[in-house]
């Protein structure tokens, strides 16, 4: 199972024969699961129900519900598939023999003889879950479930046990969701049963969730429990759109793509997600929300692929301690550490620095909020963003572009260290201290062994001392300070004047624009009174 942050598990985990996919869902009491030991199965018995409280007023559990779960299973369940998918396994590792560096030795059987064509390379099984959201035979899944399904290697396993080929219609790696559609001619003109996403109603925290899906390859398991919380942040890409849903679950690998339902049966979130300190169950679960799902399936339907806007900037979180640095110690938001070159952002006069604190008007306390509503955004459409620069409002509008995909945004992220291990050439220059750092003017050599581009302007951390703010903080020898507290800087004495002002207004710390490998970041350091 792929880890997605430490202790978070999505995706299809290979095994001996079928290897099943990440399982996020919802249950009564069950014995723990343990990613490496075999299955165990536990008898439990009833287990009380509690007495509805008061009924908020958007939704209300029916009168005495739930002393069963039956009714509802059986509403909902020919709707939820298996997913069976085949695809290329890891290729074998070529084998190296010390002294013998420049050959590789492929193992007998793996390389062809000449005239020979190459045989095909080892597949492997996985199985996630689904569900039909159309009589015409669309289902949505996880995109991890199938991102690497081979042509024609997807295949449905419906309640009855018909099995049926599939093809995905698009995926969406931004929210983990995919969409398939039956293209099996043994189910031409087939109606199937299908279920409905609930948009409107959503149950509080407390109200019971019903599972469906395909843990451990055991197609049509059901299990029940309650929502524990709403809007988690795992703290991974896919977090930039999803505020998931929390249930409490005895969590099995196989049901990831399945979904979740209230006690009416209609579909409330798309179980995508664990956390576990072990790969093991902990009853930690988390769901895509519907309205979400339904908004990305609908896109993919339409057009097999998600747009969202995209101002083109590098965004962070505006932390407390910057906030205090700037005098704006109440502000939520987001700052500005860079923008692409070219870009909506740069052409409409955002700057880097700027706190960005409401796009057309909903006001934004984290970068993934502000990642969110820009995306909501239509390509081509204006985004009025409401910003902080030096401290005094204004508002800067902006024509949306259209957000690159994951990997693209990926590449052109890569903050890899360029400096390929070579030894640092010291500046023959003088050099002066501040906030625990060593200071010094870039001249040609240091832009040569540190790879610092000519248009970036600044002073050289030539050293960091260890026990600093800086320091733990991880600045480092090579990395260029370009401004503090948005002012540029350009030699050591800006810097200790940017210091010094900063000291008289009685701010606790600084803020300083750092690029490292032709990235940018804003750190906060604290200045040692």
């Amino acid at each position: 199972m792929a880890a997605r942050k430490s202790g978070f598990f999505v995706g299809a985990v290979a095994g001996a024969g079928v290897a099943c996919a990440a399982l996020v869902g919802v249950g009564m009491r069950m014995g723990p699961a343990s990613a490496d030991a075999a299955p165990q199965v536990i008898r439990t018995s009833g287990a009380a129900v509690a007495a509805a409280g008061a009924p908020p007023a958007m939704f209300a559990p029916p009168p005495g519900a739930p002393l069963s779960f039956a009714d509802i299973f059986e509403q909902v369940s020919p709707a939820v598939v298996q997913i069976d998918v085949t695809s290329k396994a890891a290729a074998a590792p070529k084998l190296r023999i010390p002294g013998l560096e420049g050959f590789d030795i492929v193992p007998r059987g793996q390389k062809p003889e000449d005239g020979e064509e190459a045989a095909p390379g080892p597949k492997q099984q996985s199985s996630g879950s689904g569900f039909f959201i159309s009589a015409d035979g669309y289902l949505v899944t996880n995109n991890h479930v199938v991102a690497d399904a081979d042509d024609d290697g997807i295949n449905v396993v419906l309640k009855d046990g018909r099995e049926l080929k599939a093809t995905i219609v698009g995926r969406d790696e931004g929210t983990d969701l995919a969409v398939l559609k039956v293209v099996d001619p043994k189910a031409k003109g087939a109606a199937f049963p299908f279920v409905n996403f609930e948009n409107q109603a959503k149950p509080r925290v407390g109200d019971w969730v019903i599972t469906i899906g395909n843990p451990f390859g055991l197609g049509g398991t059901a299990t029940a429990g309650i929502i524990s919380a709403y809007n988690r942040d795992l703290g991974d890409s896919s977090s930039t759109f999803v505020d998931y849903i929390q249930i409490d679950a005895p969590i099995n690998r196989g049901n990831s793509g399945g979904p979740s339902f209230d006690v009416y049966g209609r579909v409330i979130g798309v179980n995508t997600a664990i956390f576990s300190p072990t790969g093991g169950s902990v009853g930690i679960g988390f769901a895509i929300p519907a309205d979400v799902a339904e908004n990305t399936a609908k896109q993919l339907i339409a057009g097999g692929k998600v747009v969202r806007g995209y101002i083109g900037a590098q965004i962070q979180p505006f932390t407390t301690e910057m906030a205090e640095a700037q005098g704006l110690s109440d502000v939520k938001g987001a700052i500005v550490a860079d923008l692409v070159a070219g870009g909506p952002a740069q052409k409409g006069g955002l700057m880097p620095e700027d706190v960005i604190t409401a796009v057309n008007g909903v006001a934004i306390k984290s970068g993934s909020e502000l990642t969110r509503e820009v995306a909501k955004g239509r390509p081509g459409g204006t985004l009025k963003l409401s910003v902080l620069r030096g401290g005094k409002p204004r508002t800067v509008e902006i024509k949306s572009g259209v957000r690159p995909t994951e990997k693209e945004l990926a590449v052109d992220g890569d903050n890899t260290d360029q400096n390929g291990g070579e030894t640092p050439t010291k500046p023959q220059t003088q050099k002066s201290e501040a906030l625990g750092m060593s200071l010094a003017p870039i001249d040609d050599a240091a832009r040569r062994t540190y790879s610092i581009d000519p248009a970036v302007k600044g002073v050289l951390i030539d050293g960091v001392k260890v026990n600093s703010d800086a320091g733990e903080k991880g600045l480092r020898k090579g990395d260029v300070l370009t401004s503090v507290n948005g002012d540029p800087v350009a030699s050591a004495s800006q810097v200790s004047a940017a210091v010094e002002a900063a000291k008289k207004l009685q701010r606790p710390s600084v803020n300083l624009r750092i690029v490292r490998a032709g990235r940018p970041t804003i750190v906060p350091l604290k200045i040692a009174p």
